[in-house]
């Protein structure tokens, strides 16, 4: 794999099935979200010619566990099932802390290389291209905010090599959708954030979305051990669970939920045993 790639896909493929419809974010995300995927990328290239060039850039910010880079992933592959009757889509996961270097100017070559030969040639394979980068503030640094102790001259050349490599890519692949995630958007330069077709917050859960996230995990566990289905329906325990979880992340909600299968060893051992006195267990001590 070139510098910083991670790994490349061609979409659309079963093995990537799942993330889109598993993830729950606030009604109409997923709707602003595809169609912003698919107008880049079906039709970039005519856009391109107007005035206020499209970046093809998407930025989705939120704190940790949100699952933005789970919606990436998944938008991946909705975007290329929606786009498979006009060709297959190539997906590449791009590792930004694989650029970072103590090299004097290696970090702005790194990314120039990224940006100008290694996406331009990923992105000639198949007709749509989506790059995703996690935690882009590691590339893209607020040059405004930038110490003096951290070596900024580098600082800056490497984020001036992100914007020029974004604008080259813009230029001459106009199909190509660039999905970043951050946890921490007031890190992120301010020209980068101007480039950004759409900049999007996926924020903490409500109780009633924390609701529905507690009983996915409950059915999917109900696949497997049928005798938990009744505790999937319980609409008065998952309320009150709810409340005890309000302002917890999807992450750590499903992470509970596991954590309730070892409040015991007879549940450890069959789950199928699972209480919602477990659960209220797993909760309050998560609390």
């Amino acid at each position: 794999m070139p510098q910083g790639v991670l790994s490349v896909h061609a979409l659309p493929s079963d093995h990537h099935d799942g993330p889109w419809d598993h993830i729950i974010v606030p009604p109409g995300t997923k709707e602003r979200l595809l169609s912003t995927a698919l107008l880049t990328m079906r039709h970039g290239r005519r856009l391109a010619t107007l005035p206020g060039l499209p970046h093809g850039l998407v930025i989705l910010a939120g704190p940790p566990g949100t699952g933005k880079t789970t919606l990436a992933r998944g938008l991946a592959q909705a975007a290329a099932r929606a786009l498979a009757p006009h060709g297959a889509t190539t997906y590449v996961e791009i590792d930004p802390h694989a650029f970072p270097s103590e090299m004097l100017g290696e970090s702005q070559r790194a990314i120039t290389r990224l940006m100008m030969d290694t996406v331009p040639e990923l992105a000639a394979r198949r007709p749509h291209t989506v790059v995703l980068v996690d935690e882009v503030e590691s590339l893209a640094v607020r040059r405004s905010a930038a110490s003096f102790e951290t070596n900024p001259v580098d600082v800056h050349r490497a984020t001036d090599a992100l914007l020029a490599g974004i604008d080259s890519v813009a230029q001459d692949y106009p199909g190509v959708l660039f999905v970043t995630t951050t946890n921490f958007p007031e890190a992120i330069d301010e020209a980068f954030l101007s480039r950004a077709d759409l900049v999007l917050h996926v924020p903490l859960p409500d109780e009633q979305t924390i609701a529905t996230i507690l009983r996915n995990s409950l059915r999917e566990l109900a696949g497997i051990w049928p005798e938990l289905r009744p505790l999937s329906e319980d609409d008065e325990l998952l309320a009150d669970l709810a409340k005890r979880c309000a302002g917890w992340d999807g992450r750590r909600l499903r992470k509970t939920v596991l954590q309730a299968l070892s409040q015991r060893i007879d549940v450890a051992l069959d789950p199928a045993q699972l209480t919602a006195d477990d659960l209220l267990a797993a909760v309050n001590g998560a609390a």
